[in-house]
């Protein structure tokens, strides 16, 4: 690689013990083990040869191969950091190729996982939520530990049409589920956009000024895998339960997107409460209606313990 070439060479030109060793370090290269190895299973390879391509083999001895010189990722020790070297030999020419180590496959997946969680007002608790630390020995929860679990084991090839609403007290846990529940789905692949509702509402109301709510919308509208969380705590309108998340809803349905959801209200609770609008205007049928489509995205889950905030 040219990069690398460039790199060793300007490393050479900076380094005068280089030059004033270059017996040395020659001696000790031909006599390593790997170069010994290197030059018994490749007898092409002639002093001449080996003098013209001496840089490749100290670029190469001087290299990690498996990590074992590098205490991280961040500490690796190689020219380029995560890569590490392949020799090849054909005829009387050595070719060096570079390929990612396995911390920087690791790394570069968990970035990739990362990516495709999208969020909106959510904490980074929240986003870096894993299943595996989620408490399996509060009884309480077992119940829905154990929906969730067999949900995210079924996923397969497709999604559900249908997401989770999981509803309970304040502080049992319900937005971490919705982040574990994301990021397991990530490590499938599968990209979720996670949303604070009382945000959410702010964010689409400022969206008129600057005429951004229709591509908004359509995102939300779209995505793979939604997730609503506290819902039932915005401040309620008409126009946001009717043209903006009912559109929403109504679209996911339509089209069998799953939707997650975290509230501290059941479905009936929830109803009472989008039947009754900011200005105490009472529309149950409109409520009603919004309801339907949760259900139709979603499946009810309870989710009752001790408040683990306060516990903390």
């Amino acid at each position: 690689m040219d990069s690398i070439q460039t790199s060793l060479k300007k490393w050479m030109r900076e380094n005068k013990d280089f030059a004033s060793n270059y017996k040395k370090i020659r001696h000790e290269l031909l006599n390593s083990h790997e170069v010994k190895s290197l030059l018994k299973n490749n007898p092409s390879l002639d002093e001449a040869s080996i003098d013209r391509q001496l840089m490749k083999l100290y670029e190469y001895h001087t290299q990690s191969k498996e990590c074992e010189s590098c205490p991280s990722l961040d500490g690796c020790i190689n020219i380029m950091k995560g890569f590490t070297p392949t020799m090849e030999v054909e005829g009387k020419n050595i070719h060096l190729t570079y390929d990612k180590c396995h911390r920087k496959v690791a790394d570069d997946s968990q970035k990739k996982e990362q990516s495709l969680i999208k969020s909106l007002y959510m904490p980074r608790e929240i986003l870096e939520a894993k299943l595996e630390r989620i408490d399996l020995e509060d009884g309480n929860r077992s119940n829905a530990i154990e929906t969730m679990v067999a949900y995210l084991e079924d996923i397969k090839e497709e999604l559900p049409s249908k997401g989770l609403y999981f509803h309970g007290p304040f502080g049992v846990g319900k937005t971490y589920f919705l982040g574990a529940i994301a990021n397991r789905l990530s490590e499938k692949g599968i990209p979720s956009m996670i949303i604070y509702m009382p945000e959410f509402v702010r964010e689409m109301k400022s969206s008129i000024k600057d005429d951004s709510i229709s591509t908004k919308i359509d995102a939300f509208k779209k995505a793979p895998v939604l997730m609503l969380d506290d819902i039932g705590a915005e401040s309620q309108s008409a126009w946001f339960r009717d043209e903006i998340l009912g559109s929403i809803l109504q679209y996911r349905m339509m089209e069998r997107l799953p939707v997650f959801f975290s509230s501290n209200y059941n479905l009936k609770q929830l109803e009472e409460i989008f039947a009754t609008s900011n200005r105490g205007e009472i529309e149950r049928v409109k409520a009603s209606r919004i309801i339907e489509r949760i259900k139709q995205v979603s499946k009810d889950v309870p989710l009752y313990s001790h408040n683990r905030r306060n516990a903390d």
